[in-house]
């Protein structure tokens, strides 16, 4: 009889998103701290003049009669960062579709611990700032995702896989509260012409979904003019790169059983390589794609520029007494350090106990405190609310004075936590093996 040999089947997903996402979160998170740590040595330096100077400088762009004018670093945080929440979107699209946000047992946990993460820290801020400068309660609900787990990745090797889905779990929801917010409450004097132009832009966008259009440049044209939009409207144009984001679609073109494996594998000429590009791109969602291809750009050098123009704080003995002295940076701080943990932990403990989530593997206490605390950095969101909280100059200051304090703090302290739980990890496993060693033996 003769024997039939199947072919094993050859995947035709190129990528890996979460973990192609955790890397280059993590790594990008070295070159995050570089740009913040460059910040502040030019602008202590003798030539902190020139710091202020280049990112004050003003660029115009036209096109016809219409002229927006913005200083460097406005076309930093309101146009490049556009691009960083483009991917945040991306990202928040993946998950809720195919990734672990996509069922109701996997979602709600760090949904609850994100809810839990943002609601204490800005009541913390509230009952200590709240009389001084009420408008800066959002900026210690942020986690900055890249340092968080750069942190995680460093200090706690031995966490469980299930761990650090969570956190990153809780950092997505996290971001999509700070997108709320922003939307919400930083928006002022709204030009509703503009606004129905900005609404306009993103049906387009679903009509040309709906229609099939695939080509990216015309994406780019409609984000573009939405972006214009929003930014004359009143509203804050980075709005638009998280709703172009979300509207990405998230099944691949070409399904996986229609891809030619053998065409696919063949790398003997441009030609041939060519095609076989084309056909692994259109073998993964445009959401999948699109995350490749942009997240190493926003990782690697939007989020660093934007930590470089937005980090240089000029420290002198006075300001840190005018800091040491404000209720901003104490509800600041302590929101970011103590209340960060509390709530993760607090908001993760009622969700198990009530039975609507099931508690992660190797979830104990000093593992969830030392992730709760690790959420507690709240580096680049937390200085892109600052940006739009605070008018006054020196509050400004001191916010972020602040955040540097506290996401310092928090990462040191999110280390030491990991890295104790895991050695007493290491210890337990050990004792265990011993004591199985021990009974095999007796047992002979």
């Amino acid at each position: 009889m003769t024997r039939t040999h199947r072919r094993p089947p050859v995947t035709t997903r190129m990528l890996s998103p979460l973990r192609d996402f955790l890397h280059t979160e993590s790594s990008g998170g070295v070159l995050l701290a570089i740009g913040a740590v460059a910040a502040l040595l030019w602008a202590n330096s003798p030539w902190s003049g020139s710091y202020e100077s280049l990112w004050s400088t003003d660029l115009t762009l036209s096109l016809g009669d219409h002229a927006l004018s913005l200083d460097l670093r406005h076309w930093v945080n309101d146009a490049a960062m556009t691009v960083f929440f483009f991917v945040v979107g991306l990202e928040i699209t993946r998950e809720l579709a195919t990734g672990h946000l996509s069922t109701r047992r996997t979602a709600l946990l760090p949904i609850a611990a994100a809810i839990g993460g943002m609601a204490v820290p800005s009541l913390l801020y509230l009952a200590i700032a709240g009389g001084e400068a009420p408008r800066g309660w959002a900026v210690p609900m942020a986690t900055d995702i890249a340092l968080a787990l750069g942190v995680v990745a460093v200090a706690g090797k031995q966490l469980p896989s299930s761990l650090r889905v969570f956190l990153l779990g809780l950092a997505i929801v996290d971001d999509i509260g700070a997108i709320v917010v922003i939307a919400a409450f930083y928006s002022s004097g709204i030009s509703w012409g503009w606004l129905a132009l900005a609404v306009a832009g993103i049906g387009v966008t679903i009509g040309s979904r709906r229609l099939g259009v695939n080509r990216v440049g015309v994406y780019v044209i409609i984000g573009a003019g939405t972006w214009l939009a929003l930014h004359e409207a009143g509203i804050h144009a980075t709005l638009a790169g998280v709703a172009m984001g979300l509207l990405a679609p998230t099944s691949p073109r070409t399904p996986a059983e229609f891809v030619d494996v053998e065409e696919l594998l063949d790398l003997s000429s441009v030609e041939a390589a060519r095609t076989t590009t084309n056909i692994a791109r259109s073998s993964v969602s445009v959401v999948e794609w699109l995350q490749h291809l942009l997240h190493p750009w926003t990782s690697y050098l939007i989020v660093p520029v934007f930590a470089l123009a937005n980090s240089g704080i000029e420290i002198s003995i006075d300001g840190l007494g005018d800091a040491f002295r404000s209720r901003i940076t104490w509800g600041i701080v302590v929101g970011l350090v103590v209340g960060k943990p509390v709530g993760v932990i607090i908001a993760t403990r009622l969700a198990v106990r009530t039975g609507i989530a099931a508690s992660p593997e190797g979830a104990t206490n000093a593992r969830l405190i030392g992730l709760g605390t690790a959420a507690g950095i709240g580096f680049t969101v937390a200085l892109f609310i600052t940006e739009l909280a605070f008018r006054d100059p020196a509050q400004r200051e001191q916010a972020k004075l602040a955040i540097l304090v506290a996401s310092f703090v928090a990462a040191v302290a999110s280390a030491a936590i990991l890295l104790a739980s895991g050695r007493r990890g290491d210890q337990e496993r050990a004792s265990t093996a011993s004591a199985s060693a021990a009974m095999s033996d007796s047992s002979l």
